[in-house]
């Protein structure tokens, strides 16, 4: 008997030595690490390069494709409020709203092909991949305001060139390295963000690699932001004296 459980216990790790030894990896880099935001930044575009390996390890020389590959690029997160505008005896007023807690503020899906013919619908909600399912998950309002205030957050934020779905936008350029550019609006926000990768083959995903970059404020601009966030009450003080001042100037101006 247990000669028995020896060879079984032994057939299982040849099996899973097998299993393991004929992966594949996913490596990929960022053309720009670190953007910097001027008074003349009107928006940037990076390129993101990957190249499907064997994993660490394995036997193989090299990994058969075909294979498809999704990029999903998030911005800093931050506390989102959807409100609902109702016209009350005439009057726009806000009569429902819902919070989103924890939503990203910059949104994209790259994807080299059809996203429904790289995966099924279960994998791309289980990996979180479209900007809806992720703003559905960040609420608890109840399943109707969930999907209603979840849909016209991600309208808005698309329509500011935030959020967005690019199907057949990523290019690969041998059957195992591939590119893709991720557009930044020149409005894009401040902060970390990260690009994460997922190469699928027959429809599962068999490597995925995370990418960061950030974006910064640089100069006079990162000044004034950083003094606006750190010393708010002198901040606004300065700006007060600022502006009568400049009023003052103005009327002794064109006075004369």
């Amino acid at each position: 008997m247990m000669q028995l459980l020896r060879f079984v216990a032994l057939t299982i790790a040849l099996v899973l030595a097998t299993a393991t030894a004929q992966g594949e990896k996913l490596v990929s880099t960022l053309s720009n690490e670190d953007i910097s935001i001027t008074s003349s930044f009107d928006g940037e575009t990076l390129t993101l390069f990957g190249n499907a390996e064997p994993d660490t390890g394995s036997d193989q020389k090299f990994v058969e494709g075909p294979f498809h590959a999704i990029v999903v690029v998030t911005g800093p997160e931050a506390d989102w409020v959807a409100r609902r505008k109702s016209n009350v005896f005439g009057i726009w007023l806000n009569t429902e709203q819902v919070r989103f807690e924890n939503f990203p503020s910059y949104f994209q899906v790259i994807a080299s092909a059809k996203l429904t013919d790289i995966t099924d619908a279960a994998t791309l909600a289980t990996e979180r991949i479209l900007p809806l399912t992720r703003a559905e998950l960040s609420v608890e309002a109840g399943w109707w305001n969930s999907t209603v205030f979840a849909n016209e957050l991600v309208r808005l934020m698309t329509e500011t060139g935030r959020y967005g779905i690019r199907e057949n936008a990523v290019n690969f350029l041998s059957e195992t390295a591939f590119s893709a550019s991720v557009p930044l609006p020149s409005d894009v926000p401040n902060g970390r963000f990260l690009a994460h990768t997922y190469l699928f083959k027959d429809g599962k995903i068999v490597a995925e690699k995370s990418d960061g970059f950030l974006v910064r404020k640089t100069g006079f601009e990162r000044f004034l932001g950083t003094a606006a966030v750190g010393y708010p009450l002198l901040y606004g003080l300065v700006c007060v004296m600022l502006a009568l001042f400049t009023g003052w100037l103005g009327g002794v101006v064109f006075k004369r």
